[in-house]
């Protein structure tokens, strides 16, 4: 464990411009390179949002955030339910966290101005492709909520391969990601939700990956 961590924060301090990505498999190991090796990996340290630039007047505000999903008891009681629905649909529980803060702030019965509902923000055009008949008339049970956005989720980074591109589709549809090629959309609204979810996930990674590893296996390209 302190090897690893070790490792991680030597290889931030001597490539301070440099990426690391990384995650850890079904076995507790972690798997880190300088870029990514494969779809499994999430960019750890670096640049949030190289590809596509920042947003003006959008501030890194993860640290008070990162706190607060601490010790927040509306985030506690969610954990059951996003530990489910990482196991089920195969999406990082800190992804899942990182969506909902800034989605709903955790308030499992915020409704939107267009309907979206939940934790997650789920609509009814969403609830009719991800959910049950069932469950899509019960939007505002957080449980109901957090799987029907983790399936969506899930759905959109297998469809477009990328998560920031998921994120992207999530926010302005998958329309207009297409019409990018892919990428995330030219559209101040997007980018901005696209750069605040990734920068808390890759601050909730960056916490995760060493707690979580048992071993370490580190692929530095050149």
């Amino acid at each position: 464990m302190k090897r690893l961590l070790a490792l991680v924060l030597t290889f931030a301090a001597t490539a301070a411009h440099a990426e690391l990505w990384g995650y850890v498999d079904g076995r507790g190991i972690a798997h880190l390179a300088s870029a990514p090796l494969d779809g499994s990996y999430s960019l750890v340290m670096g640049t949030p949002g190289a590809a596509f630039g920042r947003v003006p007047g959008k501030l890194d505000g993860s640290q008070p955030l990162l706190t607060w999903l601490d010790i927040a008891p509306e985030v506690k009681a969610v954990q059951p339910y996003l530990r489910q629905a990482a196991a089920r649909h195969g999406v990082d529980m800190e992804l899942l966290k990182a969506v909902i803060a800034v989605e709903s702030g955790y308030k499992r019965d915020a409704v939107s101005p267009r309907g979206a509902m939940g934790l997650m923000q789920i609509t009814p055009e969403t609830a009719a492709r991800y959910a049950t008949a069932a469950d899509a008339q019960r939007l505002l049970d957080p449980r109901i909520n957090v799987l029907t956005g983790a399936r969506m989720l899930a759905d959109l980074i297998k469809r477009f391969g990328r998560i920031d591109a998921a994120l992207a589709a999530w926010n302005a549809g998958e329309g207009a990601v297409r019409k990018a090629g892919g990428r995330v959309p030219d559209i101040d609204e997007t980018r901005a939700h696209v750069q605040l979810v990734l920068e808390l996930y890759w601050a909730l990674l960056q916490r995760s990956l060493p707690a979580k590893a048992q071993q370490l296996e580190l692929h530095l390209s050149q």
